[in-house]
């Protein structure tokens, strides 16, 4: 079974004593309850991991003998799902389900069709609930890297985007219930990198369908029913995960010492 993870700033190198404080030394200690002679993964989130034994546990921190260190590899093709701001009830739980399916990058994005709007200080305030919640479901997934959520997009900062994923070599895929295209038809083992773009509760409306395809997206329909824009991009990243290689690699926090 994998070892439960947890992220650290740095990772030591093998025999230092490290800390695992601050809300991860609470979740650990707290929540976990989490103690001495008990083993565990330390991350920095960006693929970086050691295994790790507790040699002592207080209220809200652990010690940690720090053993074997590695780097995990990343998933390939790399996505990114460019999220329309869902409904506040709905907004972390699109972050969440995408997080456990894998996504490697989320951008929010202010879409024309949009209920909930950042304005002003709210933009700030998004970002860091959506990379709190990414940071959670990564460590509850066990994953070696946590996802980028980047600041709020605009429409035309969506696709400038859009283009530069192009121009390298990556498919960008809206997913729309009026596409003729069915998702699994698209040649994403060719891909150097796949984008999402997921519409609001309301959908993309005709000019953003026009626009993203103008500079070179594809509209697809991921399946016969409608999903929920805090649902669609998990099942994407599902379909992605069978259609490459994606889900070739093992857990990343069973890596066995040589």
């Amino acid at each position: 079974m994998a070892a439960t993870v947890f992220y650290v700033d740095t990772v030591p190198e093998p025999g230092a004593v490290a800390v695992l404080d601050g809300a991860e030394g609470r979740h650990a200690a707290t929540v976990r309850r989490i103690r001495a002679g008990e083993r565990l993964v330390v991350s920095d989130g960006a693929g970086v991991m050691a295994k790790a034994t507790v040699v002592a546990a207080a209220k809200d921190r652990l010690e940690l003998s720090i053993g074997t260190k590695w780097i995990a590899q990343q998933p390939v093709p790399r996505v990114t799902l460019v999220q329309a701001l869902p409904k506040s009830d709905r907004a972390e739980l699109a972050v969440e389900l995408a997080t456990e399916a894998g996504i490697d990058v989320i951008v929010p994005w202010a879409a024309a069709r949009c209920v909930s709007r950042w304005d002003g200080t709210k933009a700030a305030k998004g970002v860091a609930k959506w990379c709190a919640a990414a940071r959670a479901a990564a460590r509850q997934s066990r994953r070696p890297y946590v996802p980028e959520v980047t600041e709020l997009a605009s429409t035309a900062t969506v696709l400038e985007l859009v283009t530069q994923c192009v121009e390298r070599g990556g498919i960008v895929v809206a997913l729309h219930e009026s596409a003729s295209q069915a998702f699994s038809a698209l040649p994403f083992g060719d891909a150097a990198e796949v984008m999402l773009v997921v519409g609001p509760e309301g959908g993309l409306d005709d000019g953003e369908l026009t626009r993203l395809q103008s500079v070179g997206a594809r509209v697809a329909l991921l399946g016969p029913t409608v999903l929920r824009t805090s649902t669609a991009a998990a099942v994407a990243l599902g379909a992605l995960g069978a259609l490459t290689s994606r889900w070739s690699l093992g857990p990343a926090a069973t890596h066995e010492d040589p």
